[in-house]
Formats: structure tokens, sequence, C-alpha cells
């Protein structure tokens, strides 16, 4: 194999680092949660994040002053990586290309995966479900906003106002005490947006950034990001999903990461994908490409979160 991808002293390859910080790259451009909230490279074996509030105000002392117990809320989450998978099937003259095609091929995988592992984050962090068998996962069990996230505000079609709407849960998470830096909504949701009128017009749109199903970075100063994957729906009984939007102080009380080693396997041999109808590799000339990657994600504060359904 070329020096395109880079070994190790046990054999195992990798992508090349300019790949790899360019892939996610990518994913913050296409996950919602990894936009609206701060990217932290978590080690392999995972991290604690600890969480520190401090209860009360601070207190004037006079002299010679006793001074009082301030009082502090402490806590910890530990934030612990799942391994995701892809794997393509492509030719096997790959293996006697340049390393110019190479690379070119690679790069292109990698914006793939990197596209998959977006959506995928999302998935698994609102959800909670495997994203390819749409079935919740017991590996993240119930690190997932779904979960969660017990903060809820209902959106019902023709009766409710969306603006309205969205305005109470950020008041439920203020009188929490925490303030919200950001929303990721449903397709449909935006639309309901889109639709709402200024005063008795019938002409002015109230959002008219939402136009034509724009994706807006923020509509009255609140970092926003529309995506598929806030309503995406699962397969297993119970697992109905209703979430149109979720809004919060994603900033400071999500945090996710991945570790920096993304490790991509050229399979030469068998039947890697157990593709019954594919067959055997060299039977058909082709090789296999097997990306992964360990990404980790944690909920700080639940309460500072708010989930609009429907």
């Amino acid at each position: 194999m070329s020096s395109v991808l880079q070994t190790t002293s046990n054999g195992t390859t990798y992508f090349p680092p300019e790949l790899t910080s360019e892939m996610f790259n990518l994913v913050q451009g296409k996950s919602s949660v990894a936009k609206l909230s701060a990217s932290k490279p978590i080690p392999f074996t995972g991290a604690t994040t600890w969480t520190f509030n401090l209860d009360n105000e601070v207190d004037i002392v006079a002299e010679s002053g006793a001074k009082s117990n301030g009082g502090a809320t402490i806590g910890q989450k530990s934030i612990t990586p799942v391994k995701i998978e892809y794997g393509v099937r492509v030719s096997d003259e790959f293996m006697l290309a340049s390393e110019e095609y190479q690379l070119g091929i690679l790069k292109a995988f990698s914006e793939g995966f990197a596209a998959k592992a977006a959506r995928g984050i999302d998935i698994m962090a609102f959800h909670g479900l495997n994203p390819r068998t749409k079935v919740a996962s017991t590996i993240i069990g119930t690190n997932h906003f779904d979960s969660e996230v017990t903060n809820t505000t209902t959106y019902t079609v023709g009766t409710s106002n969306a603006n309205s709407v969205v305005q109470t849960a950020i008041e439920t998470i203020q009188s929490a005490g925490y303030e919200a830096t950001g929303m990721a909504m449903a397709p449909t949701y935006r639309s309901y947006l889109a639709a709402l009128k200024k005063g008795t017009s019938l002409n002015e749109a109230l959002f008219p950034e939402l136009a034509w199903g724009a994706n807006p970075d923020t509509i009255n100063g609140l970092p926003v990001d529309t995506n598929s994957t806030v309503s995406f729906t699962g397969t297993a009984s119970g697992s109905t999903n209703t979430d149109l939007a979720i809004v919060g102080n994603f900033r400071d009380y999500f945090r996710w990461g991945y570790a920096k080693n993304i490790p991509v396997k050229i399979i030469e041999y068998g039947n890697p994908d157990n593709d019954a109808t594919a067959g055997d590799l060299q039977g058909h000339n082709q090789i296999y490409l097997r990306a992964e990657a360990y990404i980790g994600w944690g909920i700080l504060i639940p309460a500072a979160f708010n989930r609009i359904v429907s």
C-alpha cells in the first residue's frame, strides 16, 4: 500500500491528519449539535466533565464580620465514545493506481463519511437510536435528549402559534436560571415559522429569512439550525419521535468530541459487509474501504433545554 495512509507500528492504517481535520470541519457544518455547541476532542478512553454551580450571590463582609456559606452544587457527566463505522466496495484498481488517484478516492470517501457521521451524531444524541437500524441503542442507553430532557412545550397544528411556542420554551429555560444559546428545528417547524405573518398583514412574513426553505444561522439573534435529524423516527415499537425543535444552552451544557485517529481498513478478501448478493470481494474484483470513528457526547444539565413536541 502507498504512503497515502498513515500506518502505525502495529499495522493499523489511519486517514492522513489533513483529511481527519477536514472531516470533522465538515461534521461541524452538517451536524446541528456540533454547530450549536462547543467541539472539544475527548480521549479514546472517555472523559469526565464536572459541573460546578454556585448556588448564591457573593456576600458583603464587614470588618471583622462573620462569613457565611455560599453553597455549590457539584455534578459530573461521563462522556464515553461510541464506535461508528461505514464501509463501501470499490474496484481493486485502487490498489494499483497512483497516489494522487488514491488520495482523491480517500478524500471523496472521507467527505461522505463525515456527512454520515454528522447525521449520526445528531440521531444518536437527539434520540438514542442506531442511525442505520433506527432501533434504540443499548450502548447509548439514556444518554440522549429524548430521554434526559423532560421539559417539553407542545405545538398543536392549527391551534398554536409557532413563534409563541418557542418563546414559552425559552421562558421555561430562563425560569430555571439558564439561557438559550441555540435551537435545532425540524424542516416541518421551520415551515410553521415561515408561514407566520406580521400582525393582520397577509403579505408580510414575520420571518422572511425562512422563505423558500432557507436555513439561516440566526433568528431574532438566536443561533438556529434546521435539520431533518430532529424529527428522525425510529422503527421499534414505542419509538415514534414527536420532536419538532430542541432549544437550550448548547454552548455551555452540551459537549461532544471524537478520538483523534480515524482508522481506515482496506480489505481485499472475503465478504466484510456480510452481503450475500454482493458476494466475495476477489470474485468481483473489488476491495472494501471501511472507516471507523469514536464519538462521544454528554448533556451536562438537562434542565437547560426544552423540547418542542407535536
